[in-house]
């Protein structure tokens, strides 16, 4: 009997997104390692992309569909603010993602995506999608190949979920990065598809600070 040949038009090359959101703030947070099967064809990618100068966009999956998803947004977000000479605010940029991805449920791009930043009020909020536009917005969420770990951390320390008996309360901004940080650098331990370097953006009403912190590397 011959083989049977199969091929598909997408690959994961691994990554992990993180956003979490506070009251007056939010961080963005991904790490740099690209994966292919059980090799790292580069390990110094970057899945952020600022969109404005109190929004970025985060997004695992397919390098070579974020690649292109990130240059779509961006070409619309040019011709809005040639048309209506003002910048797109967070919650119209996060509408617009919903609708070019679900533009290509039938053949979607291979991507998870994560918008955050600072909303007209000054609050920090996060967006998260599937693959084909769906989306919540919320105030932490994880996407990626180590979202089974992360997730949960999350929940129990942003969100003080299955915290009983505890009074809930704000991160700052600080605690909130020193939070991804160790988030990040546990998960590292388990999952193979994340690693190498930490993208960290701290976005305030004021606009965003980008920082590099370095993960497991093996």
């Amino acid at each position: 009997m011959a083989a049977r040949r199969q091929w598909s038009p997408y690959v994961d090359n691994g990554g992990t997104v993180v956003g979490v959101a506070g009251k007056d703030f939010c961080v963005m947070a991904a790490d740099t390692r690209l994966s292919l099967g059980y090799s790292v064809p580069a390990r110094d990618v970057s899945r952020l992309t600022k969109l404005a100068p109190s929004v970025v966009i985060g997004t695992a999956g397919m390098q070579a569909d974020t690649a292109r998803l990130h240059n779509v947004i961006q070409t619309n977000m040019t011709v809005y603010e040639h048309s209506h000479r003002r910048v797109m605010r967070l919650g119209a940029i996060a509408q617009m993602l919903s609708v070019l991805l679900y533009q290509r449920r039938f053949f979607p791009y291979y991507t998870f995506n994560v918008i955050g930043g600072i909303d007209e009020h000054g609050e920090g909020f996060v967006y998260g999608y599937d693959a084909i536009g769906s989306h919540e917005r919320v105030k932490v969420v994880c996407t990626g190949s180590a979202q089974s770990q992360i997730q949960p951390v999350l929940d129990n320390q942003v969100e003080f979920k299955q915290q009983y008996g505890s009074q809930k309360r704000d991160l700052s901004l600080e605690e909130t990065v020193d939070l991804v940080k160790d988030v990040f650098s546990s998960a590292c331990e388990r999952d193979i598809y994340t690693g190498d370097f930490l993208e960290i953006y701290k976005i305030t009403k004021a606009g965003s600070e980008m920082e590099r912190f370095e993960l497991k590397l093996d």
